[in-house]
């Protein structure tokens, strides 16, 4: 009874020590602790405009969003893109199949350390034995013979330190890593499928109306031309026009080649080749603004974000391999047994059990010229990296929402404050044209001054008003922690575009006028003409 259970103590004394393990367990890092994004205290709302998307938006720190962030924009045709992309993407099946390979490895060691090994084995061998040459010479000398042997073999490495245990843990910080980086990749190319729609939109709103204007340029200059051949400007007022006209179609080219590269970019996001890209650019105008955009404290900001999140994964797996590193410089424990039978004659094989085998061993590491020390310390020297890492990542998206946050605040009030110079500019325009039709002298010069405030460049710098980037509108989702957190903004481009058709129509206005004064320009001309001919009449 005693040897009976002798196996089994020896497999109990294995399980304990297997509950031992070198190192401290992981713990995560403190979360941030500063109350605020940026140094000043960011105000609760935006400052409002008049006009569509002049809307103030307020900022909530107790709301929450759908994970489907994109819907907020009410726009189906962009919620088919996201959707499309999602689907299709080569970079999210990439993602996801990186994901499968490290929880099969997991898996995999799982089994290969958590459970004994046990493997069957058979075999036959026909055989001839010299009794003499064995030092047996006064046995009778026999004829070759066959031996069947068939044996069950157990084997089971014991965690004494922790090494396989550890080993799992960095393993499972594996795939934890793989799945923050398929999640980062999903919200990413959802982001960058809304950004490079709306950017699309963008560009054909502003090559339409850059079409419009340079049509109307036409117009003028055919009126300044006609103009001129009657002596009623001077022909350097003719050439400035001819160069804005210049200037103006230079324009297109860059636009109509940067739209054809946001398409191509498009269709790659999409999952489809540029030739097989059949989709229309998106209408501004029906994409909706919510007055309301949540944001998350500091605090949180580092359960929410999938790049902080993948870097505390990678934090753990380094602080994993730190103790495996530690458990090799102590013994390994190995337990082995084997049960079987071996007999001339296969039939007996399964009547007798004679063979049979259990041990146990040890292999405690004496010298390795330094190589397990060495290890440890660079393992340590890896957990030390991935922790700064880890702080320069949360130091980042900081950084990223503070920027996202001032952008807000900072974009708003430039629409508040050109949204207040073209409505100063058109009633500019206006009172000119009340005082045309009131029948007061209107120079050339004048209808000039009140068409330059009109025109797309009169806000100065052409990337102030027409070329206004539209990642600076991007309140990105990956800055407040993925689908929770979310808005893309591109009020400013709908204004732009608003603008840009405002200045088409007051163009139109100025180009008729213009007409106008032009034929009575002429008239007047005529009648001093005439005039002074009967003057000359009458002195003769």
């Amino acid at each position: 009874m005693k040897r009976a259970t002798r196996p089994l103590l020896w497999f109990g004394v294995g399980g304990l020590l297997s509950a031992c393990a070198v190192g401290p367990d992981f713990h995560a890092p403190a979360a941030p602790t500063v109350a605020q994004y940026t140094a000043s205290m960011q105000p609760l709302a935006t400052v409002s405009s008049s006009g569509t998307a002049g809307a103030a938006q307020r900022f909530d720190t107790g709301m929450d969003i759908p994970g489907q962030w994109w819907t907020l924009f009410h726009s189906p045709q962009l919620d088919a893109a996201v959707r499309q992309a999602l689907a299709n993407s080569p970079l999210i099946a990439q993602a996801k199949a990186t994901l499968r390979q490290a929880s099969e490895t997991l898996t995999s060691q799982t089994g290969a350390t958590r459970y004994p090994k046990i493997d069957l084995r058979l075999g036959a061998v026909r055989q001839q034995i010299d009794t003499a040459a064995i030092g047996i010479p006064n046995v009778p000398q026999v004829g070759p013979f066959s031996l069947f042997n068939a044996s069950l073999n157990v084997s089971y490495t014991v965690d004494a330190f922790g090494a396989n245990s550890r080993m799992l843990e960095g393993l499972q910080a594996q795939v934890d890593m793989q799945a923050e980086e398929l999640r980062a990749a999903q919200l990413t190319l959802a982001a960058n499928v809304v950004t490079a729609a709306i950017r699309q939109a963008t560009l054909q709103a502003q090559i339409t109306q850059t079409t419009q204007m340079l049509d109307l340029q036409h117009q003028q200059l055919t009126i300044m031309e006609q103009r001129l051949a009657a002596g009623g400007i001077a022909e350097r007022d003719v050439k400035n026009q001819r160069t804005l006209v210049a200037q103006s179609a230079a324009s297109l080219p860059s636009l109509q080649q940067q739209l054809q590269q946001v398409g191509h970019q498009l269709a790659v996001y999409l999952g489809k080749a540029p030739a097989q890209l059949d989709s229309q650019p998106l209408d501004l105008d029906k994409l909706t603004l919510p007055e309301t955009l949540p944001l998350s404290l500091p605090s949180a900001l580092a359960r929410q974000r999938p790049d902080i999140r993948a870097a505390e994964a990678t934090l753990h797996q380094a602080s994993a391999q730190v103790d495996v590193a530690t458990a090799g410089l102590y013994p390994q424990l190995t337990l082995s047994g084997s049960a079987g039978a071996e007999q001339t004659h296969i039939s007996d094989i399964a009547n007798s059990l004679n063979v049979w085998s259990i041990g146990l061993n040890l292999m405690q590491p004496l010298f390795h010229g330094g190589e397990l020390r060495a290890k440890k310390r660079s393992a340590v020297a890896a957990y030390d990296a991935a922790a700064a890492a880890y702080q320069q990542t949360v130091l980042q998206a900081l950084q990223q929402v503070a920027d996202g946050l001032r952008a807000l605040e900072n974009d708003a009030q430039a629409l508040q404050a050109r949204t207040q110079a073209a409505e100063n500019a058109e009633g500019s325009l206006s009172i000119t044209r009340q005082q045309y039709q009131a029948g007061a002298s209107v120079t050339w010069l004048c209808w000039t001054r009140s068409g330059r405030a009109c025109s797309p460049g009169w806000s100065g710098p052409s990337h102030s008003r027409r070329a206004l980037p539209i990642r600076r509108r991007c309140y990105r989702h990956w800055e407040v922690g993925g689908g929770t957190r979310l808005q893309i903004l591109v009020r400013r481009r709908r204004i732009d575009t608003l603008c840009r058709r405002a200045v088409a129509q007051i163009f139109s206005a100025l180009t008729r006028l213009l007409f106008l004064d032009w034929l009575w320009t002429l008239h007047f001309e005529e009648t001093v003409i005439r005039f002074m001919q009967k003057q000359c009449l009458l002195d003769s």
